[in-house]
């Protein structure tokens, strides 16, 4: 304890109580950031599963698609999803994750535009779990993601997907941060551009408490269409 802290009375351990809290503040957060995240993935999936289905059994076209982006803004003009292109990467997410998996990894751990560009920049199941696994051990922000795609990382490094554990670890910190800057994760709780930091964090602890994290099974392959 420092010679300010004994001057002020504080009791033998509050330094290291203090960084025990900060320690489970930061890490509520990570979990409450990660729960609002599957949330929005997950009504991403169902939203793409319902145009895949009816697609299928009304013979819908891409002008439905665009009169639904029109609909959805108009009922919900704080939310940014609902371009004609965000709805067709959904109705993909749904045709090639319907359960919810990158291969045997959650999709869910990671922000959305991450998925994207796992499902539109590769075609291969095993190259797509594992840069999606190595996202999440690494942090990778979007760019990252892109960029190592880009130089094709893993044939460089060698690796084999069968070498990693079936589950993913832990949702990293980075990844975490990551999620936080994602705009969709706020217009998706209604708090937009200008939500204040107590605004936001109140927020992320009423979902920590109601918001389950989903799990799932496999996810198949096909190239963008």
């Amino acid at each position: 304890m420092s010679s300010e802290d004994n001057a002020l009375g504080l009791p033998t351990g509050y330094a290291d109580w203090l960084a025990q809290l900060k320690s489970q503040i930061t890490q509520a957060r990570q979990r409450a950031a990660f729960a609002i995240n599957a949330e929005l993935i997950n009504l991403y999936r169902q939203i793409g599963g319902e145009i895949v289905s009816r697609q299928a059994e009304q013979g819908w076209g891409s002008k439905v698609i665009d009169r639904l982006a029109r609909d959805l803004k108009d009922a919900f003009p704080d939310m940014r999803g609902w371009s004609s292109s965000n709805l067709k990467y959904m109705r993909f997410f749904a045709q090639h994750c319907p359960d919810g998996l990158i291969g045997q990894q959650p999709a869910d751990q990671l922000p959305w535009f991450h998925i994207v560009t796992l499902l539109t920049k590769l075609a291969d199941t095993e190259e797509r779990e594992w840069y999606a696994l190595q996202a999440v051990q690494q942090g990778w922000s979007r760019t990252s993601l892109e960029v190592h795609i880009k130089n094709r990382l893993r044939q460089r490094q060698g690796a084999a997907v069968s070498n990693f554990a079936a589950r993913l670890p832990s949702p990293h910190a980075n990844l975490a941060q990551e999620a936080l800057k994602d705009p969709y994760l706020f217009d998706f709780l209604g708090l937009g551009d200008d939500a204040q930091e107590r605004e936001i964090e109140n927020a992320l602890i009423r979902h920590i408490i109601r918001s389950p994290i989903s799990s799932a099974t496999a996810c198949s392959t096909n190239t963008w269409a």
